[in-house]
């Protein structure tokens, strides 16, 4: 049966989530996160099984209860929950769900409410900073009816003024973490401040953006995205933070000129992502650090007193109240101040799926090696993708024979090395699984040398199938054949683009070896993974790409992409009339792509024994096998030494492939990720 609790769910300023008394959770805070986990639908991306909305600004959580401090009236623990992953993240704090706690504890009965407004000192957890809270109680009643406008939201709400007393080095004990107000990352100045939220601040120009673009053009240039990554992973050692590659602090963010002295830009990041608007943690931040003399953001010197500024992001602007204390490089921030709105969406009660519960073994079963904990799937590549439609094929199947949740959690970037890296340094109790593919295990590592051994680190549990190549292109944008590609390459390089999944992945591999072998040259778009790389190919953007049949079919079957050729050494029954690239004159192309399952090294053979009988069972089941080849993939059962002999043997061969032909990645990558 379904666990039921009361809940509140609430708009906060610019984030949406549930809010919920202490008392209304479990006790231990494992099964707490659980509960949370469970309310917001964390391990769909879609986050469709609760009340999340597929984004981090709305999988938050507002936790309170009376405070156990006599100098303030309540305690807010702010929770952040993944999207598309079972993850709890305590550590940063969020001003957005800030503006509804005082509302909430008020409406709630842990808070007398005064006649006209109501001053509510709040204590947050997971900061330790104190912050005041006043809000419109006419009559001794919460309202959420005002005048006031905040950016971001339609409408207008009460106003809810949040006075932050003492956020400034919150979390890491100092203003200026590392003791500098600037420091050099890679030939990059940056300024890595914690007031009110860990922030990691770069100039714009510096990273050769304006700072004014709008987010889903920061999100489409993934190579900034990989170097802000980069960035903020160095950051978070010198901040003291430690390995902060499973943090959502300390928060990247881009600046640039305002439209007066009295106002700055900002671009913040969540931190893989460019929020649509800003967190108002971040603006206290982005305006301490404008405000202060010496920093990457500082604007014009300001004498000591208070100052009205200006953070201007994508939906428009946060004006923020800062008071300063001293000068030149003695200037200290004493408070700040801004203005949010709240308003109360529904009340009720919340009913939580069982599965996000632990479960005892079914009565009479056999011991299992494997916890009854979730099993995570890690994915390298972004949801949408053929790796992902595979992942999540089995995890539905491999559940109810493992008698365990089954989750997917896709970690794309860096060419799946970030991802692969995660699980060679993962606990090898089988309950953190990588579905591999040749990309990860054979074309990636004889590319380049990245932070993981694909045969040292991995212990293998088994294939789980394989597509040929394709060569597709736009039917409108491209060439009606291959013929007529080859001539107009040869007649004006690069007038095509061709998109790939990333360096050292096959949509790669086979374009650079299609390009030697018919001595043509295309201009190169690299994506975070196929789904990327072959929406952008659908949408005309690029021409060619040289996708896996089983990422392709869907698109070629709804006439949005033309196959060209198979790049492999026969047709395919699924299209028989695509000739082979060896049949129209273009040789020595066979890029077939394989997956399969792996643990980490050193888990317990009885457990990859239990792990690959699950996975064989799947894979012969007659669903799996239609769903596979419905999208032009074979599913392969075999023994987890199958799997090993395929990728030592494809590991060599590229390595080969790499040095004969003289293949290169566009720049060296440099990652240490736990």
């Amino acid at each position: 049966m379904n666990r039921t609790i009361p809940c509140v769910l609430m708009r906060a300023g610019t984030s949406r989530g549930p809010f919920f008394l202490r008392d209304w959770l479990p006790e231990d805070d494992e099964a707490r996160d659980q509960a949370l986990i469970g309310a917001i639908g964390a391990s769909d991306p879609l986050q469709l099984d609760g009340v999340g909305g597929g984004s981090t600004l709305n999988s938050k959580v507002a936790i309170v209860s009376r405070s156990s401090r006599p100098d303030c009236d309540i305690d807010y623990l702010f929770a952040q929950v993944g999207v598309g992953h079972q993850s709890v993240d305590t550590r940063p704090n969020c001003g957005n769900m800030l503006s509804g706690v005082a509302p909430f504890a008020i409406e709630q009965g842990l808070v007398p409410a005064a006649n006209g407004t109501t001053d509510v000192r709040v204590y947050n957890v997971n900061t330790g900073s104190r912050i005041d809270v006043t809000v419109r109680t006419p009559g001794g009643r919460v309202t959420y009816e005002g005048d006031a406008r905040i950016d971001g939201v339609a409408g207008t709400a009460a106003p809810i003024l949040l006075n932050f007393l003492d956020a400034w080095g919150a979390v890491t004990g100092k203003v200026f973490p590392t003791g500098k107000r600037i420091d050099s990352i890679d030939g990059i100045q940056v300024t890595c401040i914690d007031a009110a939220m860990p922030l990691m601040i770069v100039r714009a120009g510096d990273l050769g953006v304006t700072g004014r673009e709008k987010p889903a053009a920061l999100d489409a240039n993934t190579a900034l995205l990989e170097r802000l990554e980069r960035l903020r992973l160095e950051a978070g050692r010198m901040m003291d933070l430690g390995d902060v590659s499973d943090s959502v602090i300390p928060k990247p963010v881009l600046v640039s000129a305002g439209d007066s002295s009295d106002s700055i830009t900002s671009r913040y990041f969540t931190p893989r992502k460019c929020h649509a608007s800003h967190a108002v943690t971040g603006a206290i931040g982005v305006a301490s650090a404008f405000a202060l003399p010496g920093t990457v953001a500082s604007g014009i010197a300001r004498e000591p007193g208070r100052h009205s500024l200006v953070v201007l992001h994508p939906a428009g602007r946060i004006d923020v109240e800062v008071e300063l204390k001293g000068s030149s490089d003695a200037a200290t921030v004493e408070r700040a101040a801004l203005v949010r709105t709240a308003r109360k969406i529904m009340q009720g009660e919340l009913h939580l799926p069982e599965y996000v519960f632990s479960r005892p073994e079914p009565e009479g079963a056999a011991p299992s090696t494997v916890p009854a904990k979730p099993l995570t799937i890690i994915v390298p590549t972004r949801a949408g993708g053929g790796n992902d439609t595979m992942a999540r094929i089995l995890a539905a199947k491999l559940g109810p024979l493992l008698g365990q949740e089954v989750v997917v959690d896709n970690r794309a970037g860096a060419n799946g090395a970030i991802a692969s890296e995660y699980v060679a340094r993962s606990a090898p109790d089988g309950n953190t699984l990588m579905f591999g593919y040749v990309g990860t295990h054979a074309m990636n590592p004889a590319l380049q040398k990245l932070g993981y051994d694909p045969v040292e680190d991995f212990a293998p549990i088994g294939l789980v199938g394989s597509s040929s190549t394709l060569m597709v292109t736009h039917p409108h944008k491209g060439a009606p054949d291959l013929r007529s590609l080859i001539a107009r390459l040869k007649e004006a390089p690069r007038c095509f683009n061709y998109a790939s999944a990333g360096d050292g992945t096959p949509p790669h591999f086979a374009a650079e070896l299609f390009q030697l072998s018919s001595g043509t040259s295309m201009s190169h778009s690299s994506f975070e993974g196929a789904a990327p790389a072959i929406a952008d190919t659908a949408a005309g953007r690029s021409q060619v790409m040289f996708p896996s049949l089983f990422t392709a079919y869907p698109f070629i079957r709804a006439g949005q992409l033309r196959a060209l050729a198979v790049a492999g050494p026969k047709r395919l029954e699924a299209l028989p009339e695509v000739p082979t690239l060896a049949e129209q004159g273009v040789a020595g192309l066979d890029v077939e792509q394989w997956y399969g399952l792996f643990a980490p090294s050193g888990t317990h053979p009885r457990t990859i024994e239990r792990l690959n009988r699950a996975l064989n069972q799947v894979l012969g089941d007659p669903e799996v096998v239609e769903r596979f080849e419905s999208h032009g993939a074979r599913a392969e059962p075999g023994t987890a030494e199958a799997l090993a002999q395929r990728m030592q043997g494809d590991l060599e061969r590229w390595r080969k492939v790499v040095a004969q032909a003289g293949i290169a990645p566009k720049e060296p990558r440099q990652l240490a990720l736990d």
